[in-house]
This record gives structure tokens, sequence and C-alpha cells, in this order.
């Protein structure tokens, strides 16, 4: 029975009305991601960080775009705190603070990176609504470009940071590749990482493993294009697995917690290394307690990530759906009941959002 105006429960008017400010903020924020995903993809960040103070028309000109669409993206981009305008002579500026975590190459990371997801999410709305209705999943075609968000962000947080800090934690492995040894990557979206590895350590021989097509044809064309003939790359079902000692070292990047069976594929991977061999294993690196990520970085995001991309994802496959935040310790328990030992779980001071497991088979 709904309650009657008599009966509604009272608020406080000066809590409510600051609330109110803070939605506010909420939406105007959500509003300047969307420019920042556009800044991204038309290159106008990364222009105007190599740019003077300029004018809308220089801008555009320089970027070979509509100026009108470019001076509306810049208002936004003033009003959003991002662009610093001067009235006087009508300019616009980007400071290299600004920069430093808004355009490729900048020193903090490319945070613009993530904005697309913002985007991305309000582009399947609509299919979203109807899985809270049918409690069904999604699978990777319904999302249009999410493999090239992938690849950027596993550009600077696994590429960049490969052999100077990833390899390194894992003890030995850099003398192993470079003499020789089988590597598979499960999961490899575009095989940016893989292809890497491939280009540096020669000697050895290197596997990228997808469900994706689409991802596959990128990362068999780009590894072409470099001539690495020691990677290969082959569209295969994960679920399937089965190469019983195979390989010398294995990774996965961000890609075990939207599987249909995480549990099984840590299983199966534990199946595939060879006695001795070594598995990395990148994921979200928040807590199976919701309570603790109150402050985990972008938590929000993240979670909202989960419920439009990886838990419909997994549920697309007829699996659990554990989601994006499906928690260290919920890894950490899934590697030890897979057989693995010695499991050594890091934190990295460039990526707070990950973690970093090393594990071994005896």
């Amino acid at each position: 029975m709904s309650l009657s105006l008599a009966e509604k429960p009272t608020f406080y008017q000066q809590n409510a009305e600051t609330f109110a400010e803070q939605i506010g903020q909420i939406l105007d924020s959500g509003a300047v991601a969307v420019m920042l995903s556009i800044g991204h993809r038309t290159g106008l960040l990364d222009l105007m960080a190599r740019l003077p103070p300029s004018t809308s028309q220089r801008i555009a000109s320089e970027a070979g775009l509509a100026e009108r669409y470019v001076r509306e993206w810049l208002a936004a981009m003033t009003t959003g705190r991002i662009v610093h305008y001067d009235p006087v002579r009508r300019t616009y500026t980007l400071p290299p603070e600004h920069a430093a975590c808004l355009t490729r190459g900048g020193g903090l990371g490319n945070f613009a990176v993530y904005a697309q997801y913002v985007t991305l999410m309000g582009q399947v709305q609509d299919r979203t609504l109807a899985c809270f209705k049918t409690g069904d999943g999604l699978s990777y075609r319904d999302f249009p470009d999410f493999h090239h968000i992938m690849c950027e962000d596993s550009n600077q947080n696994v590429v960049a940071q490969l052999f100077d800090t990833l390899l390194p934690l894992v003890p030995g492995l850099t003398r192993r590749l470079e003499s020789g040894i089988e590597v598979l990557d499960a999961g490899c979206a575009c095989g940016r990482a893989l292809i890497a590895m491939a280009e540096r350590y020669p000697h050895s021989r290197f596997t990228g493993y997808d469900l994706c097509a689409d991802a596959i044809v990128h990362a068999t064309r780009d590894a072409r294009a470099k001539a690495t003939g020691n990677v290969r790359f082959e569209v295969r079902d994960l679920t399937h697995l089965q190469e019983r000692d195979r390989y010398d070292f294995v990774v996965s990047f961000d890609a075990v917690h939207d599987q249909k069976d995480p549990q099984d594929l840590l299983r199966r991977l534990y199946d595939v290394l060879r006695p001795g061999g070594a598995y990395l294993m990148q994921d979200i690196g928040g807590s199976a307690h919701l309570e603790k990520n109150l402050d985990f970085p972008m938590a929000s995001l993240l979670y909202a990530v989960s419920c439009i991309h990886c838990t419909p994802i997994s549920l697309g496959q007829g699996g659990e759906g554990l989601g994006t935040m499906w928690g260290w310790e919920t890894a950490e328990g899934m590697l030890r009941k897979a057989g693995f030992a010695e499991i050594e779980r890091h934190v990295l001071p460039h990526d707070p959002m990950n973690v970093w497991f090393v594990s071994r088979k005896v």
C-alpha cells in the first residue's frame, strides 16, 4: 500500500538541497566525460597539448574538423574546467598539468581512454534495460568498438610497463624468455602485449587465444605488419582449452573475471603449464566486499562497467556473472583451488586499480 501525503517520511531540507547539488555535479561531470571521449577520439586533446593559446578557428583548422562543432566542444571543456579560455583574445589553452592525464603519452596516464566507457554504456543502454527485465546476458558483438578501447587501456597499463615492471615480477623469467620458451596469452584481445614480447624475445614462441574473431583479426594483422614470425593468434573458446603441459609461461590481462567459468578456466590454465611454469594474471584489484570499495579508485565506474559489460558477458555465456569487482580475495582463492602454489599478490604504484598475481605450477 502506498503512503498518503500525510504519512510520507519527512526530510531535512538543507540536506536534500545539498544532495541535489551533488546530483547536479554528477550529471555535469557525466557530460564532461562524454566530451573527453570525443576530444580523445578526434585527437583534439592531443593537438591542444601541442598548440600555444589558439582560437577555435585555428584549432579546428589544425585538426581538420568543423569549427562550429569544435567551438561548442571547447565551451564544454571550458565550463568543465578542462580548458582555459581567454575572453579578450578568444583563445583556448589545455594546461600542461591537465594534458599530463588526458593525452596519449601523458606522464600520468591517459584518463580520456576511460571516458570512452561512458559513451559506450550509453550506446548499449537499451540492451541493458532488456537484460534487467529478462536476466539474460549479452555477447561481445553487442559492444561496438569495445576491443579498440581495451587495446588502448592495455597499451598504457600493460605494454608500456611490460619489460621494466611486469615481467620482472616473475623471478628468472627474462632470462628464460631470452633463451626460448613457450608462452600463452589466454584472452589476448588485440594481442599488443604478446606482439611486444615476440619482438623482444625472438627465440621464444608465443600463442594468443581469444573468443572474439574481430580481435584476432586485428592481432594477426598487426603481427604480420611487424614481421613477428614467432607469434600466432587463434579464435579459441577457452572453456574447451586442453593442452596439458605445453607452456612454460601463461599470462592473462584483465580477462578472467568475465569468463563463463573463471574457476574452470584457472584449472585449465594450470593444466596447460609445464611443471615449474609460471602464471601472471592481471585483474581488477577491488575487494569482494562492497564496503571496502568505497574509496577504491573509480569504483563507481568499475561497477557501472561491470553492470553494462562484464556481468552480462558472463551471463550471456551461461556463466555466474561474477562481475568486474569479483574481488582479489575471490581471485586468490580460485588460484589456490586450481592448484597453483607460491601465489604472490602485487599492487603496483603506476596502476592502483589492478592486482597482479604471480603463481606457479609445482
